[in-house]
């Protein structure tokens, strides 16, 4: 089996705060062997993704593989559709709709990314489904310590991939959310994306299948723990506020 971290952005997206030397680093020091990368659309070009999977290709080692893919958000920066595999940049503000079906017919793979973000979730078209490989239900950049249960109630009555990411930027976002992959060949793009497509993959939390992380009291714990955290954020945005006041 090999572990891959899925929605991780470097300095190439115009918010990212890491190299991809230092995510190489980083994340092969904690046993990841793969990187799915996904950089906003905002600011890429077709010369600028060619250039992009460039240093994602001499970023790469025998250590961790990066997989070079683009993060596209709608024009009112709702939806976030996650792409990987041979897709020419297809610009900025896209709809979805067709944005997908460009995916598909670039034979690439997509996911609906955080759909509790903005409440994306209830504008998902279950005509989508025919397109997408799957839905993040657990974003921690967004969802925090617990997964999303929009995303999870979306997955209902779906065949869609389960998928977890860190939705990384920097190491704020640092969490165990791991995709396990059974890569069949040596493992390069190809064999990673060919993976994905068969879905001989799952996701885990905590080294446990997402499943079993959600329910029972693990699950209620992790909500619980997660409660907590937000009410704490905001406490803490509100005294820094009167200390600069």
């Amino acid at each position: 089996m090999v572990t891959a971290a899925c929605h991780v952005h470097s300095d190439w997206s115009y918010d990212g705060k890491w190299p991809l030397a230092r995510l190489a680093a980083e994340f092969g020091r904690r046993g990841y062997r793969v990187l799915l990368m996904t950089e906003h659309d905002r600011g890429f070009t077709p010369d600028r993704l060619a250039r992009y999977r460039e240093s994602c290709a001499r970023a790469s080692s025998d250590k961790v593989l990066f997989i070079p893919g683009i993060e596209y958000s709608d024009a009112s920066n709702t939806i976030h559709i996650l792409v990987w595999g041979p897709v020419p940049f297809l610009g900025e503000n896209l709809p979805t709709a067709s944005l997908l079906e460009s995916v598909h017919s670039a034979n690439g793979l997509a996911v609906m990314a955080h759909p509790a973000r903005r409440d994306a979730w209830q504008q998902f078209d279950a005509a989508w489904s025919e397109s997408l490989l799957g839905i993040e239900v657990w974003n921690r950049k967004t969802d925090g310590w617990s997964p999303s249960k929009a995303a999870l109630s979306l997955m209902q009555g779906t065949e869609l991939l389960a998928t977890v990411g860190m939705d990384f930027h920097d190491r704020k976002q640092m969490f165990p959310l791991t995709m396990e992959l059974d890569v069949l060949s040596a493992i390069d793009e190809n064999s990673v994306l060919e993976c994905l497509r068969a879905r001989r993959c799952r996701a885990l939390a905590f080294g446990r299948p997402v499943p079993n992380v959600t329910s029972g009291w693990l699950g209620s714990a992790l909500r619980s723990a997660e409660n907590c955290r937000r009410t704490a954020a905001v406490v803490y945005r509100a005294w820094g506020k009167l200390r600069v006041a």
